[in-house]
């Protein structure tokens, strides 16, 4: 029987999301795939999660201006039965009445081992540049909680990944990737089976 009910909030490829509706579909993780949504509506995770059978939807500043995305994205997450809802490469800061509604219940994973490379700015292939511009020996993934500043909440695991002599940020990035896709995946599942909760 799932016990989590996700609703997915991504604005390109989606592979993180991609890797959590296999796992839900291989009975690896005790969750049901509700909702997906993208502020682009060109987006991979869009296609993804209507080739899965999920519910998918564009919200923007083009559908919903005037600040009225916020709105719109809570009531998709509300009518579809949403209890957790999950950033999977979402470029957009969540509105106040999202963070209100689901606090405490907002995950996300960022391709660095947080605190360190996180913060306004600090994404996709930045990330990974700056890390390497810094001479580190290591990064990784880390899924934390979140709220109304960038990649600042409460850290709920992490994975280190090796930095190589001779890694490129897309080499870097790919294997952090690797990483990520089963970190996140693990992490839902440890808060289904009741070992890390959630309020």
């Amino acid at each position: 029987m799932p016990t989590l009910h996700l609703g997915f909030l991504a604005s390109h490829g989606g592979s993180n999301m991609q890797a959590i509706l296999d796992a839900c579909r291989a009975g690896r993780l005790d969750a049901l795939p509700r909702v997906a949504i993208s502020n682009n509506s060109q987006s991979g995770a869009l296609e993804r999660a209507r080739r899965d059978g999920v519910p998918a939807f564009h919200v923007s500043g083009a559908t919903h201006p005037g600040g009225a995305e916020d709105g719109a994205i809570l009531r998709l997450l509300r009518a579809h039965g949403v209890d957790t809802v999950l950033l999977a490469g979402y470029m957009k800061k969540l509105g106040p009445l999202v963070l209100g509604a689901y606090r405490g219940r907002i995950l996300n994973i960022h391709p660095a081992l947080l605190p360190k490379y996180g913060g306004q700015g600090m994404y996709g292939m930045r990330v990974h540049e700056a890390v390497l511009a810094a001479a580190e020996r290591k990064s990784g993934a880390t899924v934390h909680l979140v709220d109304s500043r960038y990649d600042h909440g409460p850290i709920l695991a992490q994975r280190e990944v090796p930095v190589e002599p001779g890694d490129s940020p897309a080499s870097l990035a790919a294997r952090v990737l690797v990483q990520e896709h089963t970190l996140y995946v693990e992490t839902l599942q440890r808060i289904a089976a009741g070992e890390i909760r959630l309020s």
